[in-house]
């Protein structure tokens, strides 16, 4: 049937098919691979909360691919499994994708078998084939279609190997139409029927390679061992970001200096206050901005996604995983945790995996502890500055160091404060869960680097530079209005309790959009020309007051996104507000206390 004259062709899918697996299986590399979406892959249990639909050809034909939460069964238990089994229950599904793990086959088919369970018409892919033959593992497709009684395709989505012979296999399934058994299925653990059809259709050669990871493993996650390295790989990262990042910094600044002397020549017909407003109010502000925050991101979102993509992120889980259930939280905030180094909105989110409510709202109330990726560049350049000051290759493994310590300390509070709410208003037991340890896996460099930098350092980087334009004008506008000289001498007092100034906590209160915009607030705000460091040591700034401002850089109230954020998953505006103060509490009471130190000690 033709199109006529003005009429729109018809874009909707010929069919909607779920992809359905365990963790860490590669089922979301499987989905880009197929649908062509960039979706990211966190390489540990529970990184894909919310699904995602994306769309794949074959010739003129269009479906649409859903992307479900991995999970390891179908038994409601956790939200995840819940919404797999909701969305496979639909009428709306017409079959599914099921991707399972080549290199550990039994465990993978108890979920097939599950799935068939509700839904018949399906695909089994068996995913990261490369891995599976590394263990010697073969797996005879044909039997295994036979004991299903659906397609059984071989891949390895990371390397496309197997994608061509899938995605023809998932339009004949989609093609005939969804298949469900006449009656509600009874959903039920498979283990015996999954091991019986393995016994059948694997086989194993001698598996060296599993040997060698083994004992790595038993080296990364030692009682001894795992703690030591987790610290030496938190420092390594942190000392080559220090190393690389000082001197793009320092000539990004001189570089934006001068283009902004070109930017007032430019302007300077215009009037004073539109010339103030736009260059030394808005641009000024950006300008800092990107010179502070672009060079140490573009160095440590690399490096911590090359972490990730090894699989060393969720051995750093299991080493945290004890911590966290003496101080009656849950172990999956580990994983939380480390989302939050990203982003503490997404570690809010990421908090859904935990299935118990009271963990859920410990997890969420104590995420903005740990420093998002909007705090790391000014932390770096501070430390560098007034804490490891000098250059050279001991300065920055002292920075490296002293960068770790405050993480760590970051770690501390989490915990404290995690036993503290579990003690008092969040009483309860700690809950157990799974937490898988995947294989290790190559990294793909050139596409981690390329992921990184757009998905992370571009991004951040562009929400920072659309909040800095504006924060800076409204300061100029506040400066030049003499309202801004109110709000700091109204503080001043306040701050010198705790052992800062005013500037420093209008900056704070001003940087409530946006962690990356709180030191170059506080740079506009004493004015003067000169580099970061000649601005803040004319304006009093000492060892002790960067310590200080570290102090609160770590520890003080999340950003407006994140706020919202956790208004949205708790649906509470007690809980948003006591995700706004406890932070602060904490920071504010540790630098009163630590101010107070340093004057007894003055006066002894």
């Amino acid at each position: 049937m033709g199109i006529k004259p003005g009429q729109k062709r018809d874009k909707s899918p010929a069919f909607t098919a779920a992809l359905v697996g365990n963790p860490n299986v590669g089922k979301s590399t499987v989905f880009n691979a197929l649908t062509g979406l960039n979706r990211h892959t966190g390489n540990w249990t529970g990184k894909t909360v919310d699904h995602a639909v994306g769309y794949m050809r074959m010739g003129k034909k269009r479906a649409a691919l859903v992307d479900l939460p991995g999970c390891y069964q179908l038994e409601p238990t956790s939200p995840e499994e819940v919404e797999t089994r909701d969305v496979l229950m639909s009428p709306n599904i017409d079959c599914a994708v099921i991707v399972c793990d080549a290199s550990q086959p039994e465990r993978s088919l108890n979920i097939a078998l599950q799935t068939l369970s509700v839904i018949k018409n399906a695909v089994v892919c068996f995913n990261l084939a490369d891995e599976a033959r590394k263990k010697g593992i073969s797996i005879d497709t044909e039997a295994v279609s036979e004991a299903l009684g659906v397609d059984v395709i071989l891949s390895s989505a990371a390397k496309r190997e197997g994608l061509k012979e899938l995605k023809r296999a998932v339009f004949r399934a989609g093609e005939r139409g969804r298949e469900t058994p006449a009656e509600r299925p009874e959903i039920r653990p498979m283990w015996a029927e999954a091991e019986r059809i393995a016994e059948k259709t694997v086989t194993r050669d001698k598996d060296a390679f599993g040997a060698r990871q083994l004992r790595l493993d038993r080296f990364l996650t030692g009682r001894f061992t795992g703690g030591a390295v987790m610290l030496l790989l938190l420092a390594l990262v942190f000392f080559i970001t220090m190393v690389g990042a000082n001197k793009p910094s320092a000539l990004l600044e001189r570089g934006f200096d001068r283009l902004l002397d070109i930017i007032r020549g430019a302007l300077a017909p215009a009037p004073d206050f539109v010339t103030g407003a736009f260059a030394e109010g808005g641009l000024k502000t950006l300008f800092k901005v990107i010179s502070v925050m672009l060079p140490p991101m573009a160095i440590f979102f690399p490096l911590f996604t090359l972490l990730e993509d090894l699989g060393l992120l969720p051995r750093i889980a299991f080493n945290l995983d004890r911590p966290f259930m003496k101080c009656g939280g849950c172990g999956k905030m580990a994983l939380t945790c480390c989302m939050g180094l990203g982003c503490n909105a997404a570690g809010v989110v990421g908090c859904r995996i935990i299935e118990s409510p009271r963990e859920r709202a410990i997890a969420i109330l104590t995420n903005s502890l740990i420093p998002c990726n909007g705090r790391f560049p000014a932390l770096t350049l501070l430390i560098g500055l007034f804490l490891a000051a000098g250059g050279g290759f001991v300065s920055s493994l002292t920075a490296a160091l002293w960068l770790t310590a405050f993480i760590l300390m970051s770690l501390a509070a989490v915990l404290g404060i995690s036993k503290l709410l579990s003690r008092t208003v969040l009483k309860g037991k700690p809950s157990s869960f799974i937490l898988e340890l995947p294989p290790f896996r190559k990294p793909r460099v050139g596409e981690v680097i390329i992921r990184s930098l757009l998905d992370r350092t571009l991004f951040v980087l562009g929400r920072a530079a659309a909040a800095a334009f504006p924060a800076g004008v409204l300061i100029w506008v506040l400066l030049r209005t003499g309202a801004m000289g109110h709000i700091v001498a109204f503080l001043d007092p306040i701050g010198a309790v705790m052992g800062v100034d005013g500037v420093i906590l209008t900056a704070f209160l001003l940087g409530l959009p946006a962690n990356e915009l709180i030191l170059p607030l506080a740079l506009m705000l004493y004015g003067g020309a000169g580099s970061v460091s000649a601005v803040l040591t004319a304006n009093g700034w000492s060892a002790f007051t960067a310590f200080q401002v570290l102090v609160l850089m770590l520890f003080h109230s999340p950003c407006m996104t994140t706020l919202l954020t956790v208004r949205k998953e708790t649906g509470s505006i007690r809980m948003t507000l006591a995700a706004f103060l406890l932070p602060s509490a904490l920071g504010v009471t540790l630098c009163i206390a630590a101010n107070a130190v340093r004057q007894l000690i003055l006066l002894i």
